[in-house]
């Protein structure tokens, strides 16, 4: 349930990411990486091999848009959440 719950998180960031107000072409390429690194890690199975530098990674984000895009600090938020369920 925890892996369901953060693809759709994931999913979520996407759209997000579609739609949200200009991120500057760095800011979207670096959480567009943090996507795919969260995607990897899901694919290896979390619990097999958990990547701690994926959560300060998501730390960061959330630290660096927490004030110009609330929105998409929630979400990156709901996906350290779902990353501590799962025990990552």
């Amino acid at each position: 349930m925890p892996a369901q719950q953060l693809q759709q998180q994931l999913e979520i960031l996407r759209n997000q990411l579609a739609e949200e107000p200009p991120l500057s072409e760095e800011d979207r390429a670096s959480l567009y990486v943090l996507t795919q690194e969260i995607e990897a890690q899901l694919a290896r199975n979390a619990a097999a091999a958990p990547d701690a530098t994926l959560v300060d990674g998501v730390n960061l984000a959330v630290e660096r848009f927490e004030a110009s895009h609330p929105t998409l600090t929630g979400t990156l938020r709901n996906i350290l959440q779902s990353l501590a369920n799962m025990g990552i």
